[in-house]
């Protein structure tokens, strides 16, 4: 794998059944373990940027592909991506290296997966920091159904569920041209389109706005999806209305330290009533889109630092 000098090497560690491909420093900090988790469609190198500041701040970071992406594995049943399997992966990693908890921090897709590892597993999670994708709340109706009836049948999210395969074969024939299109910032407002948007951003011939990275990181996203295929990732959205069941059966109340860190510009939408469900959360709002730790770099590590060091000397 391509990668910048001073993101580490790879390693295939055997957890929860499965391979994961993980990526550690600063084992010499050890005591003090962070676990980065990424989304959709990332990899563990969208944390290049956090990782040499958080191993020279004192900690020992883990970071992983998480199963569906990179070397990982990638099983071929759909439910082998639920919300159950995800977290047990994490925690089968804190396992791995002794751990008893940790602070996890987690963008997009692995906000989402920390969200749910602390609600699953709370003694194994001491502090939450997530990026981009605030709390999911559950309300009345199943996640998809309750997308379909605002959003209609062309969100993303509902066309990967009723329409299974056919986004992937379309980002599988153009992958990096769908990753350049999608890793972009400072986009100009456009007037919403009928449509499925990543399709769309997979057939678009000039992307938009500015590029997000270089060509040269680009290319470690490019090879990984390559190799991989997108389906495997995409099934964790096939999961969304079993997560919304299995997480039925939980106290849907964090009580751990958390920080939330929104983009200005993220189509994401901020949580009203964030602090209904996280109780001990601080808000921070950047003026960044989706992409947060990888457009504002700077900006996210003091926020993720500054949090960090005043939460760890309570």
């Amino acid at each position: 794998m391509r990668r910048a000098a001073d993101f580490p090497p790879p390693i295939l560690l055997p957890v929860n059944g499965i391979e994961l491909e993980v990526f550690e420093a600063g084992r010499h900090n050890a005591g003090k373990p962070v676990v980065l988790c990424h989304g959709w469609p990332e990899h563990a190198y969208s944390w290049r940027h956090q990782v040499p500041a958080l191993v020279a701040a004192g900690y020992h970071v883990i970071v992983a592909n998480q199963r569906g992406y990179g070397r990982s594995s990638r099983p071929a049943e759909v439910t082998a991506y639920d919300i159950e399997h995800l977290t047990g992966d994490l925690v089968a990693l804190l396992d791995h290296y002794g751990y008893d908890d940790a602070t996890f921090i987690g963008h997009d897709w692995g906000s989402f997966v920390v969200w749910g590892l602390t609600l699953l597993h709370p003694n194994r999670v001491n502090k939450v920091i997530n990026l981009s994708l605030p709390y999911p709340e559950r309300g009345q109706t199943p996640w998809v159904a309750a997308m379909e009836a605002a959003l209609g049948s062309d969100y993303y999210f509902v066309h990967f569920n009723r329409q299974p395969g056919v986004a992937d074969a379309v980002l599988d024939a153009n992958t990096a041209r769908f990753l350049r299109n999608i890793y972009r910032t400072d986009e100009p407002s456009a007037v919403p389109r009928s449509g499925m948007v990543m399709i769309d951003l997979a057939r678009a011939e000039q992307p938009v706005g500015e590029p997000v990275m270089s060509e040269r990181e680009l290319d470690v996203f490019v090879a990984a999806f390559e190799s991989s295929g997108f389906t495997s990732s995409i099934n964790w959205y096939r999961n969304l209305d079993r997560n919304w069941h299995l997480l039925a059966r939980v106290n849907p109340i964090i009580e751990q330290p958390a920080l939330m860190i929104y983009g200005y510009r993220d189509a994401v939408a901020r949580a009203e009533n964030l602090a209904a469900f996280v109780p001990h959360v601080e808000e921070v709002t950047m003026n960044s889109g989706h992409w947060i730790q990888q457009e504002k770099p700077d900006e996210v590590n003091r926020a993720i630092l500054g949090w960090l060091q005043r939460h760890d000397a309570d």
